[in-house]
């Protein structure tokens, strides 16, 4: 699709949609984060000295206190769905390690993709574990063992046919690529028929020169890749590694909405979530759930999730060249043979998608 036209929200506009008491959470978690703002200074002072056990300590007791308090709001919100407390205690030291690894300076762009691939695999977990009708799928898989004879062997997985292959997969460009695929894959893993989702490929943008109070969020029609009639009445998955805002999302949803498309559900899957932005996200539009690996407190004046973990798009894809961005198809071509092989279905369709050769 290619109209000369851009769609602009305003961050005033998703701040309307925020309840009173939601202002007052969030509020209210801002003040509390202030105080993690003044223990990091004494921390860097202290690290590696005798006296950094007492910071550290009041680290780990303002942390307890901040998750405690996002979970007792959040578990009066039936479509914010949090990986550690919607899944047993035996999981969250797998995923709290995990989001440990993302958010380390010191992890490279090879690692970090690694723990993407990891994230994405157990969202997928999350929002689509307990789907399904209580079927089994039955996987008959050749070994590589032909002696006596040749050797198969049964796997049972969730028959979830009827949740997966009404889906299409919408992409918010760059960071959301790769994470994309990976849903995308899943869901070809476990449709008994080998289903490859449908792309839908959105160009929206935040103004980052602007603070998070006066943040637009742009929809690029002319650089976005998709069809109307192909939304309508599907299941739609957005999947990106960070939900600051929430902007870009409701943005795109808005503008289909008011295009008479009316999904049958929207899954936005989140390696890491702001609870302002989800808040935004379930306040705006009422059939979306958001699915979480990790939920962080607070934004800072830019419009960035704190503690966060950086520029998502940046350590998946590495960064542009000054004033060269990469499009689409660059960016499948920048994550070499290993990643295109992997996921080669979905670099197919997206290609297709991209040079309009989808009928």
């Amino acid at each position: 699709m290619s109209l000369l036209r851009k769609i602009v929200l305003k961050a005033a506009d998703l701040d309307g949609y925020l309840t009173d008491s939601d202002r007052r959470n969030l509020l209210d978690l801002d003040k509390t984060y202030r105080r993690a703002l003044r223990l990091f200074r004494q921390y860097v002072q202290v690290e590696g000295a005798g006296e950094a056990r007492e910071t550290r300590d009041a680290l780990i007791a303002l942390y307890t206190e901040l998750g405690d308090r996002m979970q007792t709001i959040t578990d009066r919100e039936p479509r914010i769905r949090v990986y550690p407390w919607q899944t047993p205690p035996q999981s969250h030291g797998e995923v709290s390690r995990l989001i440990a690894k993302l958010r380390d300076v010191h992890t490279g762009q090879y690692e970090f993709v690694y723990y993407i691939q990891r994230a994405f695999e157990l969202l997928f977990n999350l929002a689509y574990g307990g789907l399904g009708s209580g079927k089994r799928n039955h996987l008959i898989v050749r070994t590589p063992i032909n002696l006596p004879v040749q050797n198969y062997a049964v796997h049972k997985i969730p028959f979830i046919d009827e949740n997966i292959e009404n889906t299409v997969v919408c992409v918010m460009l760059r960071g959301a690529l790769l994470p994309s695929m990976i849903v995308s894959k899943e869901i070809q893993e476990y449709s008994s028929n080998g289903y490859v989702t449908p792309f839908a490929l959105f160009k929206v943008s935040r103004d980052d020169k602007k603070t998070e109070r006066e943040m637009e969020y742009t929809l690029d029609l002319e650089r976005s890749y998709f069809k109307l009639e192909s939304l309508h009445g599907k299941d739609l998955i957005f999947a990106d590694p960070m939900n600051a805002t929430g902007g870009s999302l409701v943005t795109i949803v808005t503008y289909l909405l008011s295009n008479g498309v009316e999904p049958k559900s929207i899954f936005f899957l989140n390696v890491i979530s702001a609870l302002k932005g989800c808040l935004r996200i379930v306040r705006a539009l009422e059939q979306a759930t958001v699915y979480t690996l990790w939920l962080d407190p607070v934004l800072n004046t830019m419009a960035y999730i704190l503690p966060g973990l950086g520029d998502a798009g940046d350590r998946i894809n590495g960064p542009d060249i000054e004033g060269m961005p990469r499009d689409i198809i660059a960016l499948i071509a920048a994550y070499g043979a290993t990643i295109t092989s992997l996921y080669r279905s979905q670099v197919r369709e997206i290609e297709a998608t991209v040079l309009g050769r989808h009928q």
